[in-house]
């Protein structure tokens, strides 16, 4: 197995400003070839720092990837960097030229801009990838029989250089073992219980398989991971050890297949032909925005609405005032009427609801930050929950929330005769 180490460049990631979402793609896309990621760093956009940092990545793994840190004027650092590095100069390269300027052209900017055309100055040595979304291209060097590739920091640049140009590059130049991974999700077990109750098994898996423990919320997701020569092996092996958990603890197994859980409930929810449809108050459309995120949810999710204030959660979804003056707006009660209101409103056989207090402040109603209570209207039966974690920021607060409403619900679904 070939190894890969990650490096992003920027001050703004390190600052916080920027998150690096690139570092999880790549690693994704190598997984999948059979190149396995051991460090990913993040460093500064300084000359030093860039060599110090690719001497360490090569002495670490086989294939050096670097995002960020290319700019379009003379004196860019990365480049600078990867030319003292590789003992190496930097020089303008005509087919980068000319690559850049068809671009410009397209994009109705017929004269070059002179920092434009510093996009085309590359190390002499380099091989370039041309970036066909933007100006920057990516420059794959070589260092004692491994391989560098310096790409630009931008997201929607970095993943179409990955899987269009690189990751085929790899697969036809290294001789690489399949990866196959198979994801299990177990609820209602507490990570050191399942590890204890499956020891037995995870003790007799073969050697070219590996287990990993990954929690999420309430759910733990068992990742088994084969490498092989022959990915339809792999498969029927992973198939083989998963229904091996069956009789162990097959009742807490909601999913065998798919990642997230708003795909688990997807799933569900198309071999159901089901329709579902929420209401939220105190994560902001947080739950829907999960359920949509999953491509052909169109065939299932039929809308959601955003009552935030009181009054709208009694004039759209027909709450009772008289129920908002007994028990207060985050209640019960209030989350009880509003997955029927919504149900009624949209016509689908499940609604979701929630009302709660994200923070940073208490509630109108004096409830403390963190409370939350939800309900899961499936046709006739409702089931109502509280959750209390005054420990989340807002954002987190809504997700953790929406992960634990949709988990919740595949659980019911799942168990339902």
């Amino acid at each position: 197995m070939k190894n890969a180490v990650i490096v992003t460049i920027g001050d703004e990631i390190l600052s916080g400003n920027t998150i690096d979402t690139n570092s999880n793609f790549i690693a994704t896309e190598l997984k999948n070839i059979g190149v396995k990621v051991v460090q990913i760093l993040t460093i500064s956009d300084e000359i030093p720092t860039i060599k110090k940092a690719l001497k360490y990545a090569f002495e670490m793994g086989d294939i050096v990837i670097t995002t960020g840190g290319l700019g379009p004027t003379r004196d860019d650092k990365t480049k600078k960097a990867l030319a003292e590095f590789f003992d190496d100069e930097i020089a303008l390269d005509d087919e980068t030229f000319a690559h850049l300027k068809t671009y410009l052209e397209k994009r109705g900017r017929s004269e070059i801009l002179e920092r434009n055309r510093e996009q085309a100055f590359v190390p002499t040595k380099s091989t370039v990838f041309q970036n066909q979304y933007g100006t920057a291209p990516c420059m794959m060097m070589e260092y004692e029989g491994k391989l560098s590739f310096s790409l630009p920091g931008v997201p929607y640049e970095v993943k179409p250089l990955i899987k269009d140009q690189i990751i085929p590059f790899l697969k036809n130049k290294l001789n690489l073992n399949f990866i196959s991974s198979r994801i299990v999700s177990v609820v209602g077990m507490p990570e050191s219980i399942l590890a204890d109750t499956i020891e037995k098994w995870e003790l007799a898996l073969p050697n070219n398989v590996e287990l990993s423990y990954l929690p999420i919320g309430t759910r733990v997701k068992l990742r088994l991971t084969a490498t092989g020569i022959d990915n339809e092996v792999l498969q029927t092996q992973l198939e083989e050890e998963i229904q091996k958990l069956y009789p162990i603890i097959g009742a807490h197994i909601i999913a065998v297949k798919e990642d997230k859980i708003e795909k688990i409930l997807g799933e569900i929810l198309v071999e159901k032909n089901l329709s579902i449809s929420t209401a939220e108050s105190c994560t902001g459309g947080e739950l829907a925005k999960m359920i949509v995120s999953n491509p052909g949810s169109s065939h299932y999710f039929l809308g959601g609405i955003i009552p935030y204030a009181t009054e709208k959660k009694i004039q759209i979804l027909k709450v009772s005032a008289e129920t908002v003056a007994q028990f207060s707006v985050v209640s019960e009660e209030v989350a009880h009427e509003m997955a029927s209101g919504c149900q009624y409103l949209f016509g689908t056989d499940i609604s979701l609801s929630t009302t709660g207090v994200a923070g940073p402040g208490k509630g109108e109603d004096g409830n403390d930050v963190g409370t939350v209570f939800y309900s899961i209207k499936i046709k006739n039966e409702t089931v109502t929950k509280k959750l209390y974690m005054p420990h989340l920021e807002r954002a987190d607060f809504s997700n953790f929330v929406s992960q634990k409403i949709i988990q919740d619900l595949v659980e019911i679904l799942v168990h339902q005769k």
